[in-house]
């Protein structure tokens, strides 16, 4: 991914430039872009099962608190400057969703949880990028899932990351009550 310099651009600009088969968020107001990503079928995979997985917490609730959201998810997570971005999966609050309308098609405010899954064309440091401005911006909860290695590192404001594999359970503690995942059901069960 690359850091086009130019003046700062707005979610307008964004969604104004062309569709020509690049992958384009804003950070900060500045540009990034690479090559549509070319997911493969772990990926997809770990997309679908953690949508799923989400999906049946939620409707398990007593009263349901938001909604889970997949697909590269257009969410506006701040304003001047603004840092719109594509999230593979991603749970937003009651609040949040109550908040939009039908005049955009883009989340306008951060989810409680945001999920990354690396794809092979995936650089380390456009990620970490990436997961600092979800903290930055109020996420809470930010996943990034590993189908090669079939591991998953937790990161939370002002915490160390943690490491999970195979043989342990994700929580979604004080963000997600309830929620448990165990790491294995997030992989294909031969790969």
């Amino acid at each position: 991914m690359s850091t086009v310099e130019s003046p700062l651009l707005t979610t307008a600009d964004l969604l104004a430039m062309p569709d020509d088969g690049m992958d384009r968020e804003l950070i900060r107001g500045r540009l990034t872009e690479r090559p549509m990503t070319r997911r493969n079928r772990f990926h997809t995979y770990a997309e679908s099962k953690l949508s799923y997985l989400l999906n049946n917490w939620l409707v398990g609730l007593a009263k349901p608190c938001g909604e889970v959201h997949s697909g590269e998810v257009g969410t506006i997570l701040r304003r001047d400057p603004d840092s719109t971005v594509g999230i593979d999966v991603a749970f937003f609050s009651a609040d949040v969703m109550a908040r939009q309308t039908n005049e955009t098609t883009l989340i306008d405010g951060p989810p409680l949880l945001a999920v990354e899954i690396l794809s092979p064309s995936d650089r380390m440091e456009d990620i970490h990028d990436k997961v600092v401005e979800y903290l930055d911006t109020g996420v809470p909860l930010v996943w990034v899932v590993d189908p090669v290695f079939r591991t998953v590192q937790v990161h939370r404001p002002d915490q160390q990351p943690e490491s999970f594999n195979v043989n342990q359970i994700l929580s979604g503690g004080d963000i997600l009550p309830g929620l448990e995942i165990s790491v294995a059901d997030i992989f294909p069960k031969n790969s």
